[in-house]
């Protein structure tokens, strides 16, 4: 199993995350393994008068359907994932893509109704319940999570704000040894909350509450509990009855605990190396590199694992379709009311603050440039999702490999390359 960035919680990584898609610059080579050829599976959208013209928007790109296929495909040979989907709306015209194999050695050609495990997109879905929860008067901002937990280390002075936007200090669980040494002995181990919370209370917190940031599974784990106190039912249930039913996502899942299965169709998902090996550092030492370029080392398939140690902070599935309706609707209101929304959307800040044109985070939700949303990662898959309420540009990949060799996020890297092409 790998080390997700998002999931497991480094804020460079983070911050690296933000730099990609701003930035657009490029990184190191990795071949394409075979069985990944580039597969045209287009289905492009256009009106006559918009279709390769400039948008209304000065910070929008002529929408060039060709030349995004091909940044779309370049990326993903380059970064040497078996497969991978796109999804783009922009004003100019809506793109959908893919590319490669559901297996490798196979030819089973990935699709737009594949499901995927979407890691860290996940808390988007749980502080959307929270916030939801706070606009009906159940819960408090500022409310100690104490309140809830009196067993939280300093909780009473950690809120639920601090929660959700990474600032109450609290251990991070998975950048525990003991716990990617049990991931990678065991990765169909059904993990407990409890379990996962006591491994988080008995190490230090990294600072006091609202003296730092510091991305913490452990924060949406709480409020993934305190969601099921509060909705009286259990959280996969409040996901269905606020989110999924009324916005219309039914390929969207929050599995039990006790699952391993992702619904069909969907890839298998691959990574290389191991949690203890990337614990520190995501890139695989430099011969395991040489190794994976040169092909004698091939990636394990992880797509059995189970991913209860992610929980509310990253356990659920979902599809390129869903992820966009979903970010959309993140986006532009339709799951909060306009102060709340207005409140969220203003939320991310630097979570450097001596570095404030780096990476952005808020209430359960980070901004890349114009994009919000979240990226995601689980063993075997990647994903990003965004979506740009004042240019109404939507952009959602995926990968079925993470990390790569080197450390990248691909879905990241694609997401970058493809955004340089959409963006003046």
């Amino acid at each position: 199993m790998t080390v997700p960035r998002f999931l497991k919680g480094c804020p460079a990584a983070l911050a690296a995350a933000v730099a990609l898609v701003v930035a657009g610059c490029s990184a190191g080579q990795v071949p394409a393994p075979s069985g990944a050829a580039p597969q045209s599976a287009a289905s492009q959208s256009a009106t006559s008068e918009s279709a390769g013209a400039p948008s209304s928007s000065a910070a929008l790109q002529p929408f060039d359907q060709a030349a995004l296929e091909q940044t779309f495909k370049d990326a993903a040979q380059e970064l040497g994932v078996p497969g991978a989907a796109m999804l783009l709306r922009t004003p100019g015209g809506d793109l959908t893509y893919t590319y490669g194999v559901r297996s490798i050695g196979g030819s089973d050609h990935v699709t737009l109704a594949d499901h995927v495990r979407i890691g860290s997109i996940t808390k988007t879905w749980t502080a959307t319940v929270i916030l939801q929860l706070v606009q009906e008067g159940r819960i408090k901002l500022d409310d100690p999570v104490s309140k809830f937990r009196p067993d939280v280390p300093n909780g009473a002075n950690i809120t639920i704000e601090q929660l959700l936007n990474m600032r109450s200090g609290l251990y991070n669980y998975t950048e525990a040894l003991e716990v990617n040494q049990v991931l990678d002995a065991d990765p169909g181990k059904a993990w407990s909350t409890e379990e996962l919370l006591a491994v988080a209370f008995r190490n230090q917190p990294y600072f006091p509450p609202g003296e730092g940031f510091h991305y913490s599974n452990t924060n949406t784990v709480l409020l993934g509990l305190i969601a099921e106190a509060f909705d009286s039912k259990p959280l996969a249930d409040s996901f269905r009855d606020r989110l999924f039913t009324p916005l219309g996502l039914p390929q969207s899942v929050f599995p039990g605990q006790t699952s391993n299965a992702i619904p069909s169709p969907h890839p298998q998902g691959y990574m290389y190396g191991n949690n203890v090996l990337t614990l520190d550092d995501p890139a695989l030492p430099e011969d395991m590199q040489k190794a994976a370029a040169d092909g004698t080392l091939q990636p394990t398939d992880q797509t059995a694992m189970n991913p209860s140690w992610g929980w509310a902070a990253g356990s659920g599935i979902s599809t390129a379709e869903d992820l966009a309706t979903w970010v959309e609707a993140l986006g532009n209101g339709k799951v909060l009311g306009p102060d709340l929304q207005k409140l969220r959307l203003d939320s991310p800040r630097p979570v450097k603050a001596d570095d404030p044109g780096g990476a952005l985070y808020g209430l359960g939700i980070a901004k890349f440039g114009n994009l919000f949303g979240h990226t995601g990662e689980l063993p075997g898959f990647n994903s990003f999702a965004g979506y740009d309420p004042e240019n109404k540009v939507t952009l959602v990949v995926w990968t079925n490999l993470a990390p790569t060799p080197d450390g990248r996020d691909p879905a990241t890297a694609i997401a970058r390359t493809l955004i340089g092409k959409v963006y003046r």
